[in-house]
């Protein structure tokens, strides 16, 4: 019992790396096109994201469970080392890693490998040997508590062969003496191939210039040039000259092969080169660009317009966590028709539901990219739900990143071609986890920027209110003229920055009335000379109080713009006494919006005006104490909110 608990640990342990399955799948897709690999490789609990995925590691049993299927599918006994040989090949491994392999000999290249199977197998270890130039001795020792099947070897023997013959090393013959699974403590393989048959010929014809030359030249001068040895003599010197020839001839085949090979490799070695300095300088171009913004909006419009224009992909997505932390929601993205747009703003992906199939909620959750290049594939995999929303939006193969910042998942980028055909690769998702990566970092700034930017206005929104707040007539007072500044700048098609920046000047633009009197500011009957003075130092207090923030960027004409919104056009405002378009456009905008809002709300010393009568006075005050074409401006935007002809409305008191 305790033998079989034992077996079934060993077995379980993740143990071979996803790329030996990968391989597998590529050599069924070309040899046996029309096994089904989903169903294969869900007989052996394996997914295709995993296979993908090569980070992942499979047990002993899902691997002998893989092959044996195969063997029934195929019905070949010998497809392990077939498929070894595919493996290992040029056509699977590349031109150009074999044009390196066969620059440094076949037996660094054993060596080589024997240290790259760390990479891909937990069970064994492996051991290489020279013998001589051209033979070497590799040991496979099986680590205690794993346990490799037979089919293991000649998969192995397989990738030997393929070895050898993608460096050209002529005939090989590998002898196979002793065997794990024929009683020893090891697999060894002592592998041998042909030697260079120029070296051959070469070697030939060292010894007979010895031979024959030698003693035909000792002849000569013995005999006194006799005719006889002279012929001989020349006759050996003649077959001496034709093997150099030969030997020049095999090098020249041999040279022109190596020419081919390598003419070949370092091409694709470039562009495999240049794929990736460009996948690199595009990352991080999109980084650099993306982290110039200071709001989230801006960076994810910032990444789809950029990959829109710079990525080869039909259509790519952002999804981000909501506030809540419990689902994915979509932000942003560029490729989708009208009807696919509406479906990806309505959609919710759930991240808090346990046991979740869907590849987004797992990409996110797991933090792990994947590339589906077949989404037939993984649909036993799928929800319902995921599935049918694949097929609403016509994916048929896509790439998911996590966005993740510092072991928090942010959200999920994911880009397909519907249109193009292109195949995705392996070097699409490194180029989408770079700038996954770059996306993580811009918006965690931003987001810091945004609570920063929400903290500041809050306290100045409370400190603004309590202005106010110290009189129960004048409550909301800088509010609504905050709004209706707010308001007028939008007509104006004022930016963003600009409009919040009049905004929290209309909402301090009376802080200074915190150093007047209450006996004075509350004063229900008229005010003295001196009074009037005081009530009017209101505006050199807000300015030189706001002057003492340490405001930033375009922030810091906040004190300027608020302490000049009792300038006027014609001169004779305060504090002072700036003239036409020396005033700030925002201390203009705040004027108007002031002015109105004084005369329409109830105040100690008379009644609130009618709507009317206030654009009426607003129309007077024109030209000389307003700014006319702004004056304009906001009674439009108060006809078109109230439903009004206001401009040429009779007088009312």
């Amino acid at each position: 019992m305790d033998k079989m608990i034992n077996i079934n640990r060993d077995n379980n342990r993740q143990s071979y790396n996803s790329r030996i399955i990968e391989a597998y799948i590529k050599f069924i897709k070309k040899y046996f096109p029309d096994i089904d690999i989903y169903n294969l490789l869900k007989q052996s609990e394996m997914t295709a994201y995993e296979v993908e995925d090569h980070g992942h590691w499979f047990s002993q049993k899902q691997v002998d469970d893989f092959y044996s299927r195969l063997v029934e599918e195929t019905g070949d006994t010998e497809i392990a080392r077939k498929a070894g040989r595919y493996m290992a090949s040029p056509e699977t491994s590349g031109e150009v890693k074999y044009y390196f392999l066969g620059r440094m000999g076949l037996t660094n290249t054993y060596k080589m490998i024997g240290k790259a199977a760390k990479s891909l197998t937990r069970s064994t270890t492996f051991e290489v040997n020279s013998l001589s130039e051209n033979s070497v001795e590799i040991l496979v020792t099986q680590k205690e508590g794993y346990s490799e099947k037979e089919y293991q070897c000649q998969n192995r023997i397989g990738m030997f062969e393929a070895v050898a013959e993608g460096v050209k090393a002529g005939k090989i013959i590998i002898e196979h003496p002793d065997c794990i699974f024929k009683g020893s403590n090891s697999c060894r393989y002592i592998i041998t191939w042909g030697k260079s048959s120029t070296k051959v010929v070469r070697r030939l014809r060292n010894i007979l210039i010895p031979i024959f030359l030698l003693p035909s030249f000792i002849a000569i001068f013995h005999f006194n040039f006799a005719p006889t040895v002279s012929v001989g003599a020349m006759a050996s010197l003649i077959m001496i000259l034709a093997f150099s020839l030969f030997i020049l001839n095999t090098e020249k085949k041999e040279l022109q092969s190596a020419l081919e090979t390598s003419n070949r490799s370092p091409e694709k070695w470039i562009e495999q080169i240049e794929i990736n300095y460009n996948s690199n300088l595009l990352s991080s171009e999109i980084g650099q660009v993306i982290s110039k913004h200071t709001s989230v909006d801006d960076v994810l419009s910032s990444v789809i317009d950029i990959s829109e224009k710079r990525l080869d992909y039909d259509r790519g997505v952002i999804f981000l966590v909501n506030n809540t932390h419990d689902r994915l929601v979509f932000r942003d993205g560029f490729g989708y028709g009208e009807e696919h747009l509406e479906l990806l703003k309505t959609v919710k992906f759930h991240i808090d539901r346990p046991g979740s199939r869907g590849i987004f909620v797992k990409s996110f959750n797991e933090q792990k990219p994947y590339l589906i290049n077949d989404i037939e594939q993984i649909e036993a995999d799928l929800s319902p739900r995921s599935l049918k929303f694949s097929k609403l939006v016509g994916s048929h193969a896509f790439i998911c990143c996590p966005i993740v910042y510092e072991g928090e998942s942010m959200g999920i980028i994911v880009a397909d071609n519907v249109n193009s055909g292109r195949n995705l690769t392996q070097s699409d998702l490194s180029l989408f986890m770079g700038i996954a990566s770059s996306i993580a970092n811009s918006l965690k700034t931003a987001e810091l920027f945004e609570m920063k930017e929400r903290q500041f206005k809050s306290t100045f929104e409370v400190l603004a209110s309590s202005i106010d707040a110290r009189d129960a007539l004048t409550a909301g007072h800088s509010e609504a003229v905050a709004k209706y500044s707010v308001e007028i700048c939008h007509a104006m098609g004022l930016d963003t920055e600009y409009t919040e920046l009049v905004r929290l000047a209309a909402l301090f633009h009376d802080y200074g009335k915190i150093g007047i009197p209450d006996s004075i500011l509350k004063k229900e009957g008229p005010l003295t000379e001196a009074e009037y003075i005081e009530i009017q130092s209101h505006a050199i207090k807000t300015r030189e109080l706001l002057e003492k923030i340490a405001f930033e960027g375009s922030y810091q004409k906040i004190p300027e713009i608020a302490g000049a919104h009792h300038e006027r056009m014609d001169g004779r405002g305060y504090p002072d006494g700036l003239k036409g378009m020396n005033i700030p456009l925002g201390a203009r905008i705040i004027a108007v919006a002031d002015y109105f809002e004084a005369l329409t709300a109830k105040r100690h010393y008379r009644s609130p005006m009618t709507i009317y009568a206030a654009v009426t006075q607003l129309l007077i005050a024109g030209g000389d104490h307003l700014d006319e074409e702004i004056v304009h401006i906001f009674i439009t935007y108060l006809e078109k909110v109230n439903n009004l002809k206001l401009g040429t409305s009779p007088l009312a008191v």
